[in-house]
């Protein structure tokens, strides 16, 4: 159960992959990242980017499956109060996944990724991670300045990064405000994220236009293949396909994967406080 864990862990990363709403931690939050913002110099400059894509308050949540077994559940969710740090608004949103069903009882998997999203800049000042799989447990919390660009990961330890770096869970609503309109078959997008003390470049190659069923309805779609490694997890490079909403949100409709060991499956069950129409075909 462990390596079906970790490969449902990894396939989600790809694609995406319980707050913690008390007033001392969101002090705590804003101190460090006011810290990061401090070090500005007179000429440094951040990209001013509008963000049409979403909102405060969007939740999205989707179910998994691995195979035919209901696994578990995902929530992706933009906190509705914005955080005002040193003159910057910044966005909360926290990513959470559990295992539910028997896979629960065979394999506990408690999840939290957080990231502190500029709003203006659609960069990350911090990134928080919080992992419980199997009895497993580790903490991570990135601060990314984005001046100097560095990223502080504790213990003294700080890495260099490219400019526009993203953690695992900015990247996702970063990508949602690329502009899509005129993408054609085999347009490759990439973004660089910073994960486990590395760069690590996601890349995503644009397949085409469905239409496609969920629990909500019907969708037109835009299917996207990211450029994955075979051999430890994946067979093929097209193993793995997501299916975003053909609209202004670009959320994620649906997931699939084939991994060595199975298939992974996502699937959207709920989308709450969006910040457009949707492409739902009626």
């Amino acid at each position: 159960m462990k390596r079906v864990a970790n490969s449902i862990k990894k396939a989600a990363l790809v694609f995406v992959i319980a707050a913690v709403c008390s007033a001392g931690y969101k002090t705590d939050k804003a101190s460090i990242i006011s810290q990061a913002i401090g070090t500005k110099g007179p000429d440094d400059q951040l990209p001013n980017i509008t963000n049409i894509a979403f909102k405060e308050g969007e939740i999205l949540t989707y179910r998994l499956h691995y195979g035919i077994i209901n696994a578990g559940r995902a929530t992706l969710e933009v906190k509705p109060d914005l955080i005002d740090v040193s003159g910057r608004k910044v966005y909360h949103i926290v990513g959470s996944g559990y295992t539910t069903g028997t896979t629960d009882w065979f394999f506990k998997v408690r999840d939290r990724y957080e990231t502190y999203l500029d709003k203006d800049a659609m960069l990350p000042w911090l990134f928080v991670r919080r992992v419980e799989e199997g009895g497993y447990k580790f903490s991570q919390d990135y601060t990314f300045n984005h001046y100097t660009k560095k990223v502080d990961i504790g213990n003294g330890e700080k890495f260099d990064v490219p400019t526009g770096i993203q953690d695992m869970v900015s990247a996702f609503y970063s990508a949602r405000n690329l502009d899509l309109s005129n993408a054609k078959e085999g347009d490759l997008f990439t973004l660089n994220c910073f994960l486990d003390k590395e760069i690590w470049p996601l890349k995503i190659k644009f397949v085409g236009k469905e239409e496609i069923k969920t629990d909500l309805g019907k969708f037109r779609a835009l299917k996207f293949r990211p450029i994955v490694q075979k051999g430890r997890i994946f067979k093929k490079e097209e193993d793995l396909n997501v299916w975003i909403s053909d609209d202004k949100n670009h959320i994620i409709l649906k997931a699939q994967a084939h991994v060595i060991i199975g298939s992974i499956k996502m699937e959207i069950t709920s989308a709450n406080n969006l910040a457009n129409e949707t492409s739902k075909v009626n």
